[in-house]
């Protein structure tokens, strides 16, 4: 049996309006009603937000955010704090998505930051990680995915603590938008290698606690296959979170 709980989240990235995000939460609380062993959450536009919070109601989806700043306040134009998000109701925030990465040119060094300041403030933290399809054509996924936990996570290294909420997803960067997807075995060996870098720099306890999701190309039709690989605890899901059919599908994989 599973030992975590798996998670499936949504990302609905820069898609959806707030009557159309409205309408997609009702869907989901209603697929939702009889879910077990699963759990859900949904990440909106910063427009949406207060809106899904609304929706979301005493449903057991959790609201999260796809990014924030790592200062509470400030001359920050355009940017919205970790104190908005929670203000607003977010449990969660994406943070290191390939797409703030590689469009928007964010570091590992303030992703780090986003990270510490969103567990200072109860905000849990879901870290991206991944490689390009060159990286992983040239062998450097392992090389990569390990350059970036090291960074991204270098304040919980120095603190020697990681907090066994934290979510890792793993999403090669070449899957993501593609329909191309990881092979199940890809993904578990990535996954693995995950897992016992936490074993490694932290401790066992928190390797065997410590949730990493799968996200790039997930789909109702490969979400099982992949869901069954040990070291796989839930997805983080694109394209097919934005039709209330599709993730109904995905959430139910079991």
């Amino acid at each position: 049996m599973h030992k975590r709980k798996y998670l499936i989240a949504g990302n609905w990235k820069m898609n959806l309006d707030i009557d159309e995000s409205v309408k997609l939460i009702n869907a989901i609380v209603a697929i939702i009603s009889d879910l077990e062993g699963v759990e859900v959450m949904v990440a909106p536009p910063f427009t949406s937000l207060a809106a899904a919070k609304q929706a979301i109601g005493d449903s057991k989806i959790f609201l999260g955010a796809q990014n924030m700043h790592w200062e509470m306040s400030g001359a920050y134009t355009g940017e919205i704090s970790c104190r908005m998000l929670k203000e607003v109701g977010c449990t969660h925030v994406i943070l290191g998505h390939s797409e703030r990465r590689n469009i928007f040119k964010e570091t590992n060094e303030t992703i780090d930051l986003k990270v510490k300041t969103a567990v200072h403030m109860d905000l849990i933290p879901v870290l991206c990680i991944g490689e390009t399809l060159e990286e992983r054509e040239t062998g450097m996924t392992f090389e990569v995915v390990k350059t970036q936990l090291d960074a991204s996570l270098k304040n919980f290294m120095v603190d020697q603590n990681m907090p066994h909420s934290t979510i890792l997803a793993y999403e090669p960067v070449w899957a993501i938008g593609t329909g191309k997807t990881a092979t199940t075995e890809q993904a578990q060996e990535v996954h693995y290698f995950i897992r016992e870098w936490i074993k490694k720099n932290f401790n066992t306890d928190a390797a065997n606690h410590i949730r990493i999701l799968y996200g790039g190309s997930v789909k109702p039709d490969n979400v099982s296959e992949l869901m069954s690989e040990p070291d796989i605890d839930g997805a983080l899901v694109g394209g097919a979170s934005l039709k209330a059919d599709s993730f109904g599908k995905i959430i139910h994989f079991t």
